[in-house]
């Protein structure tokens, strides 16, 4: 049986118009020379996770609520960079998104992974052309360019942070009918980030995450018993990188519910952690 939160929020998703999706890049995504990636394609494994792979047309889909606050939030499902979990790590938090009077913008970015060992160099580009397109199209959307966020898990938490720290970090040529001189959102919410320490010292951050007096408001939702390269740790370390520099943060750090929880009910608290993030930007004054 769903929790009473969990009902409530969906209920309240009534979208006021059907989605709309926008390719990022209308003459092709840039890839490297001598990519193949097979057709993009639907896994299913018998346990009610919808996985897809295989991106090699990236696109936002665009939910709109009933009532738009003006602020809107891309949502990056996780999956190792090899897939996206498409529902309970994005269209589900699209609805509850929208419930809030939140605009969401499903990113659907470039999987599998091209690089092994720089899995995020083509979600992050991804990632940065579409915070240029929604600042671009903001007026026509119904939301104000200075009030998009970005969220993500796992993988998609890594794209989330990554986007934070290094959004204009360019590897692609620019489009000014298309791309921003900054990129930076407007803040960002990683939950369960993954990468963002090695496996070998969970209580160190990579070198690439580096936070700047210019990084955006950040709230960090993470299990305590999540492990490896996933570990709370990583949220906690970063965490404390902003505190360092008194920045706007927020972190929940939850007893149990191990990694890739998502929307499901498990009947822990961390079926709860949307509505700490609704508070959160509440709080923040980005949502009425």
């Amino acid at each position: 049986m769903k929790s009473l939160p969990l009902l409530l929020s969906l209920a309240l998703a009534v979208q006021a118009a059907e989605p709309v999706t926008i390719k990022l890049w209308p003459n092709g995504a840039p890839e490297k020379p001598g990519t193949k990636i097979e057709a993009e394609t639907e896994i299913q494994k018998g346990d009610g996770i919808r996985r897809v792979t295989n991106v090699t047309v990236p696109t936002l889909t665009i939910h709109q609520p009933a009532k738009p606050s003006g602020t809107c939030v891309v949502v990056c499902p996780g999956g190792g960079y090899s897939i996206l979990a498409i529902e309970h790590e994005g269209t589900k938090v699209c609805d509850y998104l929208n419930s809030i009077g939140v605009t969401a913008a499903l990113l659907k970015y470039r999987v599998p992974r091209r690089d092994p060992l720089n899995p995020s160099v083509e979600p992050l580009q991804d990632a940065q052309r579409a915070i240029g397109i929604l600042r671009h199209r903001a007026a026509e959307l119904g939301i104000k360019p200075d009030r998009i966020g970005i969220l993500g898990f796992s993988a998609g938490g890594h794209l989330t942070v990554m986007s934070a720290l290094h959004a204009n970090d360019r590897t692609y040529e620019q489009d000014p009918a298309l791309d921003v001189p900054d990129a930076t959102p407007n803040f960002a919410i990683p939950v369960y980030p993954a990468y963002l320490v090695s496996k070998d010292d969970t209580f160190t951050l990579l070198p690439e995450v580096k936070v700047t007096d210019k990084s955006p408001p950040m709230c960090l939702i993470h299990a305590h018993d999540d492990k490896g390269v996933t570990s709370a740790s990583s949220s906690a370390l970063l965490y404390l990188e902003y505190k360092k520099l008194g920045l706007p943060a927020e972190l929940h750090i939850y007893a149990k519910g191990g990694h890739g929880f998502g929307m499901k009910d498990s009947g822990l608290p961390t079926a709860t952690w949307h509505l700490r993030v609704g508070e959160w930007m509440k709080a923040m004054g980005w949502i009425e």
